[in-house]
């Protein structure tokens, strides 16, 4: 691996913590047009000034971090839900039990077969039952409900029927966005395993932004997702300057080695836990970096007609797991608090060889009940939610100033449909993992007696962030009981 000659200074770096003084929150380590955020580390907290100030210390909040998660073609509903003591479930995952009524919380339940692969994250997570996108039904629009099933996933606005002059409404992670402005390098995230198609049509007449896109601007304009690892790592740590990422790619410089002045100044300056937390920090990146690389080869390697980023079919667990752990440096180093994944486009056709499933995932959906169809349906569904728990245990591994960065986040995953076979737009799909900073307790069933606009789970998310709305989408209110 090579060096670049590139021109440290230490001007980025404060000096040692001494007479009540502290590192702040956003140091980063800059050289050569790249620069790399710093997890929290004690030497950053009031708590750290102990050791050098008699001076009463005040509290500090870590920001409460957001990201969404979204899947297409809804789920095998049978084998999402959990089992509820209590109550038994219907042909289609809904509750039912004689004599009872209201909305149900529960604490004594089991997960579904489905979520099986989050059983170590039980405890921190909630599954949101019946709440609906109301605006991706058809009512006079006709078919379309793959497209409007990704279009209203986090906007819950009704997209206009159109393969041209489209209009939607902002999505919840950009209203957060937009009010964080000025506080991270970057407002948000957006990241895809699927490239984005914006022309054209791709649904029954709805236009392929509809469907290639969850995050939104504005009422007319997507947020463009990236798709390929290293693009996403260099707009993350890059400063913008073309000609010096080129070559860092060129010459395969590790990001660590362009700031390593800087850093070997920092880790002199630190006590043992915090020279300890960026050791592992380092180390996370560096293969981050070493797993980009070797991907990169695998596909140099590969069919000349490899189409990047789509790449191998059984590329889909690594190409996941690195866009995971992406947007979890991101939330580590404060890079950015908002973050939204894409695992496929809405009515995506991907196939999972890498799971003995080779038919197109669309077209698995219409199952029409059939037995074969549904048990490969249960297994993608099971095969994603694995890259999902893999997701939350990296966040739950990560430490912050108040427990682990799950403890500090809300991450959303769920489709914009219920069930794919019948394009309902009720019922769906969703967890919802972390306590958003002590908002939000976990480890619970809650189950409406009456549907629920998933708007009102975007006001409480919203609420939870510090940037609250007075609407979203077709809200009525913020969903009750979901925050303390």
């Amino acid at each position: 691996m090579t060096t670049n000659d590139s021109k440290m200074s230490s001007k980025h770096i404060p000096s040692c913590p001494r007479g009540g003084q502290r590192l702040p929150r956003r140091t980063l380590l800059r050289a050569a047009g790249m620069s790399l955020g710093l997890p929290l580390l004690e030497s950053m907290t009031p708590a750290a000034r102990s050791a050098f100030s008699a001076a009463k210390q005040d509290g500090v909040a870590s920001p409460v971090r957001m990201a969404c998660v979204f899947v297409p073609n809804g789920v095998i509903q049978p084998e999402w839900r959990p089992t509820v003591d209590g109550y038994t479930r219907g042909s289609h995952g809904e509750l039912e039990s004689e004599g009872q009524t209201g909305n149900v919380v529960s604490r004594d339940w089991q997960l579904g077969a489905t979520l099986d692969p989050l059983a170590a994250m039980k405890s921190k997570i909630n599954l949101i039952e019946n709440l609906a996108l109301d605006t991706g039904r058809a009512k006079k629009d006709g078919a379309g409900d793959h497209a409007r099933g990704g279009s209203t996933f986090l906007t819950a606005a009704r997209p206009v029927k159109t393969s041209s002059a489209i209009r939607l409404g902002i999505s919840v992670d950009q209203v957060a966005a937009t009010a964080l402005a000025g506080q991270t390098t970057l407002p948000s995230l957006e990241l895809g395993l699927k490239g984005s198609r914006n022309a054209g049509s791709c649904d029954s007449g709805y236009s392929c932004a509809y469907s290639s896109n969850i995050s939104w601007r504005n009422e007319t304009q997507p947020m463009p997702k990236e798709t390929i690892p290293r693009l996403a790592f260099e707009r993350m740590f890059g400063a913008g300057d073309a000609a010096v990422q080129r070559e860092r790619r060129e010459t395969r410089s590790s990001i660590l080695d362009i700031v390593r002045g800087d850093a070997e100044k920092l880790i002199r300056q630190v006590g043992e836990t915090d020279k300890r937390k960026l050791d592992e920090y380092f180390t996370s990146i560096r293969e981050i970096e070493q797993r980009i690389e070797r991907t990169e080869e695998e596909d140099r390697a590969s069919l000349p007609d490899l189409e990047v980023p789509y790449g191998r079919i059984s590329a889909f667990r690594e190409h996941a797991r690195l866009m995971f752990d992406l947007m979890v440096v991101g939330f580590q180093t404060d890079t950015t608090r908002v973050a939204t994944l894409m695992l496929d486009s809405a009515g995506g056709n991907r196939t999972y060889g890498e799971i003995g499933v080779n038919d197109a995932h669309h077209g698995l959906s219409h199952h029409r009940n059939k037995e074969d169809s549904v048990a490969k349906l249960a297994k993608i569904d099971h095969y994603l939610i694995e890259q999902f728990g893999y997701f939350l245990e990296k966040l739950d591994a990560a430490s912050d100033a108040h427990g682990t960065l799950l403890d500090q986040s809300m991450v959303l995953y769920g489709s914009g449909l219920g069930d794919g076979n019948r394009h309902t737009h009720h019922d769906l799909p969703l967890v919802l993992a972390g306590g958003a900073g002590g908002k939000i307790e976990t480890g619970r069933v809650m189950r409406y007696e009456n549907e629920q606009p998933m708007a009102n789970l975007f006001l409480s998310m919203l609420d939870c962030m510090g940037t609250p709305a007075e609407s979203v989408g077709d809200s009525t209110g913020m969903l009750d009981g979901l925050v303390s």
